[in-house]
């Protein structure tokens, strides 16, 4: 897989929200490194696809990834996020999919299962997905792996979205990894 470019690239959230999350091993650090991706997606200009699974049920996206500039979460019933209306419509083919959320083994499994299908280039920020217990995590990064999902880590997207510490953006992207 080549370097990840950020002209061509989507950052997806999956299912961020407040009630799946107080459940979910190690949550702060999942949130945090999400966030530090959204942060960078923001500032280098990358597209956002944000889910919500069950919104009535798991409650609203949390509010340190809640979306600037009005862009709601896609609400969604299906576990493959590629099964909600919209979804694949808003992940341009030749995209790199930056892929991140809960629960690693449910609907990030599923979603990035259901983009491999679809001939999709997925990378799965391994320390931006959560599971309630460690090993269902895990055994979804040994699945989507061997499914044909690049896994990655947050600071590996940063610094591949930035290619070069001549960017503009240098600066106030660096900043999200110290």
């Amino acid at each position: 897989m080549p370097t990840l470019d950020r002209t061509r690239s989507v950052l997806v959230l999956i299912d961020f929200q407040e009630r799946l999350m107080k459940a979910i091993d190690g949550a702060a650090e999942v949130v945090g490194n999400a966030a530090r991706l959204l942060a960078a997606a923001e500032h280098l200009e990358v597209p956002i696809l944000m889910t919500e699974q069950n919104p009535q049920g798991l409650g609203p996206t949390v509010p340190e990834l809640a979306h600037p500039e009005g862009a709601a979460p896609l609400a969604k019933m299906e576990f493959d996020a590629c099964l909600a209306n919209g979804v694949v419509d808003a992940l341009p083919a030749g995209h790199h999919i930056v892929v991140t959320g809960c629960e690693a083994h449910v609907c990030v499994l599923q979603t990035v299962l259901g983009l491999l299908d679809r001939s999709r280039r997925v990378y799965v920020a391994a320390d931006a997905i959560g599971s309630r217990r460690p090993e269902n995590r895990e055994a979804a990064l040994r699945r989507m792996e061997r499914a044909g999902a690049e896994i990655v880590t947050t600071e590996m997207v940063i610094f591949e979205w930035l290619g070069s510490a001549e960017h503009p953006a240098f600066k106030s992207v660096i900043s999200l990894v110290k």
